[in-house]
């Protein structure tokens, strides 16, 4: 019998090992995923700040935005979730000229964000839209995903 409950005993440790080390492989938030996510994202809700304010022509190539991401600073890998992701997200505005703006991304396990950017940019939390009502801005924080997976 005690042979039985130790045979059983390491069997059932080694499922749970093994089970423990099938998320061990390359993490799922990662800096080139965050980037590819935070980019688009972005671009299409600029152009929805835009189509607010009556900006007309405002397009995803117009912009051209690009996203370069890190967590945590030099010394941190830029892997894995947590509120210390920044994006520098190069674009050009809804007047023609060329941005750089530092968002602050916080970055979750399930693979969602919320990122923040700078009011000097983007605006405030609330804009005036084309018929003179105040409306939430669309970039000032924002929600994404990415694909874990990708």
């Amino acid at each position: 019998m005690n042979r039985l409950r130790t045979t059983l005993l390491a069997a059932g440790l080694a499922a749970a090992a093994t089970g423990s080390l099938t998320g061990c492989g390359q993490p799922d938030v990662t800096k080139a995923r965050l980037e590819r996510a935070i980019t688009p994202t972005f671009t299409n809700l600029y152009i929805q700040r835009a189509t607010l304010l009556g900006e007309p022509g405002i397009t995803v190539a117009g912009i051209g935005a690009s996203a370069a991401c890190d967590r945590g600073g030099p010394k941190v890998p830029d892997v894995g979730p947590g509120p210390d992701w920044i994006c520098m997200i190069h674009f050009v505005d809804d007047h023609g000229q060329p941005q750089d703006g530092k968002f602050e991304v916080q970055v979750k396990s399930d693979a969602t964000y919320v990122a923040g950017g700078p009011s000097k940019l983007i605006g405030m939390a609330t804009i005036t839209d084309s018929h003179g009502h105040d409306v939430p801005n669309p970039v000032f924080e924002f929600d994404g995903a990415f694909d874990p997976d990708e």
